[in-house]
């Protein structure tokens, strides 16, 4: 089968511009490579609890994941995940009052307020029930913070950006109030 020479000039054109689209993907694969690249080692430097940490609390079958100062390594309190909860425990000894920085402006208002915030659309498109709605329930000690908790969390990336979020907020609710 012979071409004419206008079909081998868009064939040519059509080679050229795959290869240059090869090429692009290949460039945006090695930026997203060079960013993963820095997340891990961000994580790394992060004091996100090792496999080794957790454990299971056979009674609740709930998953413990300590929370840690960056300084010392001391644990500030305890995340217990559970099917349908997360319970953030301030160790005895933690004090930090409630209203120290930035409990509810970032993490209740901002992290779980836009998760609110969208499974109200979920329920009004009736995706989900009402009941299923993400709350967020703060217990104090007088003006002492001891616990966190979350209900109908539903989703496993919810549960980490709820630790990721909480460890950072208590930390700097710590620096805050010292």
């Amino acid at each position: 089968m012979k071409f004419s020479e206008e079909q081998i000039r868009g064939l040519v054109e059509l080679k050229d511009e795959l290869a240059g689209k090869i090429r692009k993907c290949d460039e945006e694969i090695e930026k997203l490579q060079r960013n993963i690249s820095v997340l891990d080692s961000i994580l790394k430097q992060s004091s996100f609890a090792k496999a080794s940490d957790l454990t299971v609390d056979t009674k609740k079958q709930a998953v413990s994941i300590p929370i840690t100062k960056n300084s010392d390594g001391t644990t500030i309190a305890n995340v217990f995940v559970s099917d349908d909860k997360v319970s953030i425990v301030l160790e005895d000894n933690v004090t930090i009052n409630p209203e120290t920085p930035p409990l509810k402006t970032f993490f209740v208002d901002r992290i779980i307020g836009e998760m609110k915030k969208k499974d109200n659309q979920e329920a009004e498109n009736g995706t989900i029930n009402k009941d299923d709605i993400i709350n967020c329930m703060i217990k104090n000690n007088g003006s002492a913070l001891r616990e966190i908790i979350i209900k109908n969390y539903r989703q496993k990336e919810r549960v980490d950006e709820i630790i990721t979020t909480t460890t950072w907020s208590l930390r700097k609710m710590l620096e805050n109030s010292e």
